[in-house]
């Protein structure tokens, strides 16, 4: 008989919060547990309120859909960097990404979704062929978010030079969201100069994060959020487990830690920044 696979068990939830504060990025819809069991498991450590984020048409539709239902969770929608040029060197063609972005922009019209996201560039794991598609697909969620009054949620991956340009050409929305940020702390003091939200994930725990640390040491606490982007980069020491929101207590712990701020005011600063960035 065939040995079954060995399960990874859950990491422990932590110690509860004092302040109450949002998973500014999560994708409940990767991760084990159901939507009611994941705020509620998120709830009993001190985070109330959750940003879902959709990465394709379809994913941004159950997004939409779980934000509609559960009073704790917010939406935000769009087609992830990676996702536009798999549609546009796809069979459709570039009529099949700009069938996409328009159902993206009704989406984003709805109540319930308050930011346009994850958007922008990834050039990791997109090669040079994809860029244009890319870039196209950014500047189109660029205009989507200013002309709605939404949020803009950025994923930038190894393309740091040109979402800046990009932001600058086009003109970043009011509220601009650096989800996962992944620039050192020149980048870090250009975003603040701009007035730009940094959120910073589970990764930032990791040993070898030094540049990362960097960066959140030089981000004032005005403009800082904290996610999990779950079900991936959960933090130092249970790095390889799945991630899920009840863990963000061990990030914005660390978090403090650099910012040498006490946890609670550091807690105060995030969840501020977080209703002022999406608007609830």
């Amino acid at each position: 008989m065939e040995k079954s696979a060995k399960t990874v068990e859950p990491a422990p939830p932590p110690a509860p919060l004092n302040v109450p504060v949002a998973d500014s990025h999560t994708h409940i819809d990767m991760q084990d547990a159901g939507v009611a069991e994941t705020i509620a498991a998120a709830a009993e450590v001190g985070v109330t309120t959750l940003i879902q984020v959709g990465c394709d048409l379809e994913r941004s539709r159950w997004s939409a859909r779980a934000a509609a239902e559960h009073d704790a969770v917010w939406a935000a929608v769009a087609l992830h960097p990676n996702e536009a040029p798999r549609l546009a060197l796809g069979e459709g063609g570039p009529k099949a990404l700009d069938a996409a972005l328009e159902g993206i922009a009704e989406l984003a019209a709805r109540p319930e979704v308050l930011g346009v996201g994850e958007t922008g560039l990834d050039y990791y794991r997109t090669g040079p062929e994809g860029r244009d598609a890319q870039q196209y697909s950014f500047r189109r969620h660029i205009e989507l978010a200013k002309r709605l009054d939404k949020a803009l949620v950025i994923h930038d991956r190894e393309a740091h030079d040109d979402v800046l340009r990009i932001l600058e050409e086009e003109g970043a929305p009011e509220r601009t969201v650096f989800h996962c940020f992944s620039g050192d702390a020149a980048m870090a003091k250009v975003c603040a100069a701009k007035g730009w939200f940094m959120s910073f994930a589970g990764n930032v725990t990791f040993k070898n994060a030094r540049p990362l640390r960097d960066a959140l040491a030089a981000a004032p606490p005005e403009l800082l959020l904290v996610e999990t982007d779950a079900p991936f980069l959960t933090p130092a020491p249970y790095r390889g487990r799945p991630n899920a929101p009840y863990l963000i207590p061990y990030t914005l712990r660390a978090m403090a830690e650099v910012k040498g701020m006490t946890e609670d005011a550091l807690a105060g600063h995030i969840a501020a920044n977080t209703a002022r960035a999406f608007g609830y």
